[in-house]
This record gives structure tokens, sequence and C-alpha cells, in this order.
């Protein structure tokens, strides 16, 4: 059924159910995973929501950011070899979390790709935005979305 499987991860409890959920269907299916997080830059300019930092304060903060990045992913693998499910971890640096999660995908030929979602709607959904939903309009690869 699947060969592939991406799930993308942040660490948080929520995106954890889609780790499980992936893990449980890999193991069924007999498919490998990948393991993604999505690590954003730092916000550069006030009015990209940042506080001016120096350089090698911005570098350090993205490093964190990145090993915290592979903590998550790594943790993935780690519960995957539990199960003996082959997980690949992946971290990407992109501002375009959606576009990224996708581009993933298509690079590593998943063959679908889990997400969890906040279930936000009405206002809270148009002022947050939606990685989920922008993965959903976007993506040729099948969507599996958990609440």
């Amino acid at each position: 059924m699947y060969k592939r499987i991406l799930v993308a991860t942040d660490g948080s409890k929520l995106s954890q159910r889609a780790v499980e959920h992936t893990l449980n269907l890999a193991d069924l299916t007999g498919a490998d995973v990948v393991a993604l997080k999505v690590v954003p830059r730092y916000p550069q300019t006030y009015f990209e929501g940042g506080v001016a930092l120096a350089a090698a304060e911005v570098a350090r903060v993205e490093k964190q950011w990145q090993e915290e990045a592979m903590v998550a992913v790594n943790a993935v693998k780690s519960a995957g070899q539990l199960r003996e499910v082959k997980v690949k971890p992946v971290t990407v640096k992109s501002d375009l979390i959606a576009e990224a999660i996708i581009a993933t995908a298509k690079r590593n030929k998943c063959d679908l790709i889990v997400m969890a979602s906040h279930g936000r709607r009405g206002l809270k959904r148009l002022l947050l935005g939606s990685e989920t939903q922008q993965v959903l309009t976007h993506s040729h690869t099948p969507v599996l979305v958990l609440r």
C-alpha cells in the first residue's frame, strides 16, 4: 500500500499523535518513514517579527533551533526502531513550511504525508493561517490529517 510516509513533526504533543499514527501505519504496511522538521530562519527585520541581533547571535539562535529539530526527528527514529520501522530523520531550513514539506515529500518519493492540525476555524484560522491547509491545497501527494 504505502512504501514511504512523510510525517511532519515539531516535537509538540499534537504532532506526537501524528508520529504515533504514522509509525503504526508504517508497521502495518511495511513502509519506511521520513520524519521532517522544518526549521525557520531567524526573522531579520522588525516587519518580520524579529528583534535586531548581531550576526553571531542570530547564528547561535539558528544553530539552537537546528539542534532542537534534530532532537525531534531523532526521537521519531528512536520510536521507529522500537517497532522495527525504518525512519529517516530530516531537517529543512525554510520560512515556507508547507512548501518545504511538499518538496521534501517529492524529493524522498513519499506516497503519503501525515500531519497534525489544531482544527482552528473561523477568524482564528484566518489570522493564524494553516500550514496543514496549505499542504492539503498544493500537494499532489495524498495527505492524512490528524486532530
